[in-house]
Formats: structure tokens, C-alpha cells, sequence
């Protein structure tokens, strides 16, 4: 009898630690599936996961084709049946595209223009920025209305007052057009520019320019030793929208520089009303000038890979950047 209570008690007592087992192996199962907050278990991230390599793929996949189309032939080109991947790469599309563009020489003028007016931007829109964020002056707040104005502004309706401009200056078919306004701070998304700064520095503190001003610093000194210097998160991510912006000109180029010294995104205009193919062979395949059509996505992807390595090598600072100056919200 008392052998049969204590295999009973053995018997109840296994059932309980086997239960007690189970439990924790199916919290801990439902931990590792589901997490202790909502993006932490397998099955979120798996699902964080499959929407980041959708989206990937959708900003990817315009480039793939443009690459895919660059090397493939003319043949390729009318074959419905070659999609991606061509038969063959075609390398001679880039041999016209590179001869096409004048790549060197229009390079050169590209990141002449790029650099020297991103600059000048960092430089007028940190100076408009500070003064508008820290300075007290007369009219302040009308003057920023009317940055906010110039921002809201279509370009298009400033295209002829300042063609006339600059047409009384002798500015026109030189790098002045270009120059100048980014010298005022009013060149390519310059007031937005304003706006990243202004908001920068009125998230700094006080107290490191209350303590420059106690040892003598005049607003100057202030500005481009301790200021500027605080500010390089913000300086690099507006000199890499601007120099982005200003690569990727046309209409203002066209407008106000020469043939003679045009960026690259204008030299691509020329290039396609070089390279029309047959028209018979436009309408009959599908869509698409298949003689051109190679050379031309060979020359869009030339001109769009010194800002992708621009962006690949300043990619780390560039995210910092966008964090420090508040643009993520």
C-alpha cells in the first residue's frame, strides 16, 4: 500500500515537472517567435525583413535596368525575348556614350560647377542661418517669411527676370550664373538650406556662446571657430544635397550656360538627338529606339555613378547627419 502512494507521489510528481518543462519551452518558443515587444521576436523581423528587400528592390530595379539595357545590342533590344540579362554584353554602347558626353571635359565642368556651388551654399546658408537663429536685428522674422517665400516659389517664374539680370551683367554662358546666388545663399534649394542650418543652431546652447563673448570673441570669430565647426553634420548634408542638385542641373543650365560649358545631365540632351535611330524600327519593336536607346542608358549611368560613390563612400556621416539636424522628422 505505501509503495503504491509513493509510485503515485514519483508518477504526479513527473507529470508536474514534465507540465512545468513544456510551459517553459513554449514560453520560451513564443519568446523566440514573437519577442517581449513588438519588433523583437524572429517573426517581425522576418517581416521587417521581406518589406526592407521589397522596397530595396523597387529603388534597385530602375538602375538593374538601366545597366541591363546599357550593354545589351541592338538585336537584344528588338528580341522581346531578352529581358534582364542580355545575350551578350555589349560594351561598345559605353565607347559612344563616353565619346558622346566628352565625358572628361564635361566632368570637369560637372564638378566644377558641383563643388564650388555647394561650397559657396554651405557657406551663405550657415552664415543666414546663424544670423537668423541667434542674432537680433531688426525685422528677423520678416526676413525668414520671406526665405519660407523664395522656397514656395516656383523657379519657373524667376526663369526671365533673372535671364534679363544677367543678361545686363554679361554673366550669361559663364559659371557666375552659378556662382553668385549660392554666394547669397539663393542658389539651388538655397532657402532650404537656410532653414536646416537656422534649425541646427537654435538646438545648440547658449552657454558656449556666452562664454566666447566673456572672453572677448566678436560675433565673427564666434561664428567660424566654435559655430561652423559644431555644424559639420549639418554642412555635410547640405553640401551633399547640393552638390546632388546642382550635378544633376538642366533646366537652369540650359537656360544660362553655353554649349561650351554645360553639365553632364545637358550633354545628355545632345547625345540623344545624336543617336535617333529608325523611326520604321521605333514604331515596329516596342516603344523604344532600339539604336539609341543602349548608348543613351550607357551615358545615364555614367553621369549618375560619381554621386553614388560620392554617397557610398559618405553614406555613415551623411545618416548621422540627417539625425543631428532633426530632417528625420
Amino acid at each position: 500500500m505505501y509503495t503504491m502512494k509513493m509510485e503515485d507521489s514519483i508518477k504526479q510528481i513527473r507529470l508536474e515537472v514534465t507540465k512545468t518543462l513544456s510551459s517553459r519551452r513554449s514560453q520560451q518558443v513564443k519568446r523566440v517567435l514573437l519577442g517581449q515587444n513588438v519588433n523583437d521576436g524572429l517573426v517581425a523581423k522576418l517581416i521587417i525583413f521581406v518589406l526592407l528587400t521589397v522596397i530595396a528592390f523597387l529603388y534597385l530595379q530602375p538602375i538593374l535596368e538601366m545597366i541591363s539595357t546599357s550593354l545589351k545590342s541592338v538585336p537584344d533590344l528588338i528580341d522581346p525575348l531578352v529581358q534582364l540579362i542580355p545575350r551578350e554584353l555589349y560594351w561598345q554602347n559605353y565607347i559612344d556614350a563616353w565619346d558622346g558626353l566628352r565625358y572628361v571635359e564635361a566632368f570637369l565642368d560637372t564638378i566644377f560647377i558641383s563643388s564650388m556651388g555647394s561650397l559657396l551654399q554651405v557657406l551663405s546658408c550657415s552664415i543666414t542661418g546663424y544670423a537668423l537663429a541667434r542674432l537680433r536685428f531688426p525685422g528677423k522674422n520678416i526676413f525668414f517669411v520671406l526665405i519660407i517665400v523664395t522656397f514656395l516659389v516656383p523657379p519657373q517664374i524667376t526663369v526671365i527676370p533673372l535671364y534679363m539680370i544677367y543678361d545686363q551683367l554679361n554673366w550669361l554662358d559663364t559659371p557666375l550664373v552659378v556662382f553668385i546666388p549660392a554666394l547669397f545663399g539663393q542658389g539651388l534649394r538655397g532657402a532650404l538650406f537656410i532653414i536646416i542650418f537656422r534649425q541646427f543652431f537654435l538646438a545648440q546652447p547658449k552657454a558656449l556662446e556666452e562664454a566666447a563673448k566673456m572672453d572677448g570673441a566678436s560675433i565673427f570669430r564666434l561664428f567660424f571657430r566654435i559655430m561652423l565647426p559644431l555644424a559639420g553634420a549639418a554642412s555635410l548634408v547640405v553640401f551633399l544635397f547640393s552638390f546632388v542638385w546642382y550635378w544633376n542641373m538642366n533646366s537652369d543650365a540650359a537656360m544660362f550656360l553655353s554649349n561650351d560649358f554645360t553639365p553632364l545631365s545637358m550633354r545628355l540632351n545632345s547625345l540623344t538627338a545624336e543617336l535617333m535611330g529608325n523611326e520604321v524600327v521605333n514604331v515596329g519593336a516596342y516603344g523604344k529606339d532600339p539604336i539609341s536607346e543602349g548608348p543613351k542608358m550607357a551615358a545615364a549611368f555614367l553621369i549618375i555613378m560619381p554621386p553614388l560613390i560620392v554617397y557610398l563612400i559618405a553614406q555613415r556621416w551623411f545618416t548621422e547627419g540627417i539625425e543631428r539636424t532633426g530632417l528625420v522628422e
